[in-house]
């Protein structure tokens, strides 16, 4: 086991394990931001850059410092490393100037994207972001187009984090969309006449941290804070089936897979369960899905009432007793 601190909170991880990996095992502010690192999809990280850290020692054999920052999701750890994140001013004013830097051409949709209130960049943007653009120049524009029946492309809204790359490489058979041109006009596209039609390509939507690939199928429906998330699950000869069902009343919405913590799915599904399957009765509603409390997709629904109601005070007293169960059953 190899030793370190990450600021100033010490702990023991495996060779191998990376910076993000180790303030991951912490939890807390600690962790890093990664819009582009995704721990199920081999070879992602390293290319948004807002999980860079300092390392102030490098480890106890060099106690030297590593001169530039370094993207913790990429960097494994060394027997006594000393890491600084949220503790050093360094490392903030740069993960702002990388946020800058990804809304530069992001247009400012947030009241029209469906990714609205579970946008991995709107949270950035709240912590780091600017209150107004420094930039004049012309935000690059693409037109809206449609990869496949199910699946619609925002390329203005794309930040090039290339997991939906590495979803369609790894977990479907054969990938027909891409990195296309390079520089400012490099693009997620396919090519020429090819379209995303493949059992698992619903999942490249799962892991975009933005609003750049959204659902058909669900697109203008609904508000995700409207919605209440149900953990749920059906038999499914193609994928595990376990899912996350978006409901509003007895109505299904839309469907999901399962996230994290994080943000990550936790098991990748297939196009019949998203897609096909929004009868109440294809699923087992297992029960409520439970959300971080500081997403907006909580709102309004209460994990506990610490003053007991003066109206009705013995059902205040009934919410506090069950307020591990009730996350989301408002």
């Amino acid at each position: 086991m190899l030793k370190l601190t990450i600021d100033n909170i010490p702990i023991e991880v495996e060779e191998g394990t990376t910076i993000l990996q180790a303030a991951r095992k912490i939890g807390g502010k600690i962790v890093p931001p990664a819009m582009c690192y995704y721990s199920k999809l081999s070879g992602s990280g390293g290319k948004c850059r807002t999980c860079l850290v300092k390392v102030a020692v490098s480890s106890a054999k060099d106690p030297r410092p590593i001169a530039k920052l370094v993207a913790s999701c990429s960097t494994p750890v060394q027997d006594g490393m000393v890491v600084q994140n949220i503790t050093s001013k360094e490392v903030l004013d740069a993960r702002k100037a990388v946020v800058e830097f990804l809304l530069i051409n992001h247009p400012l949709d947030c009241p029209v994207c469906d990714q609205a209130g579970e946008c991995d960049l709107q949270d950035l943007s709240f912590l780091h972001g600017m209150d107004e653009t420094r930039t004049e120049e012309d935000r690059r524009e693409f037109p809206v187009i449609d990869i496949g029946q199910l699946i619609k492309l925002h390329m203005n809204r794309c930040i090039l984090c290339y997991r939906c790359v590495y979803v369609a490489d790894q977990i479907t058979g054969k990938r027909v969309h891409g990195v296309l041109y390079r520089g400012d006009v490099c693009e997620i596209s396919t090519y020429i006449e090819n379209v995303i039609d493949n059992d698992f390509s619903g999942n490249v939507i799962d892991v975009c941290p933005v609003g750049a690939l959204t659902d058909r199928t669900f697109r203008f429906k609904s508000r995700v804070w409207f919605l209440k998330p149900m953990d749920a699950h059906r038999n499914c000869p193609k994928c595990s089936g376990k899912v996350t069902a978006w409901m509003f009343g007895k109505e299904i919405y839309r469907i999901t897979g399962r996230k994290d913590m994080y943000g990550e799915v936790e098991e990748f599904i297939c196009n019949e369960c998203r897609f096909e399957k929004k009868e109440l009765n294809d699923w087992v509603i297992e029960g409520p899905r439970k959300i971080k409390r500081q997403s907006v997709i909580s709102a309004n629904h209460y994990e506990k009432l610490e003053i007991p109601s003066i109206i009705e005070p013995i059902a205040g007293e009934m919410i506090n007793k069950n307020a591990d169960n009730a996350d989301l059953s408002g």
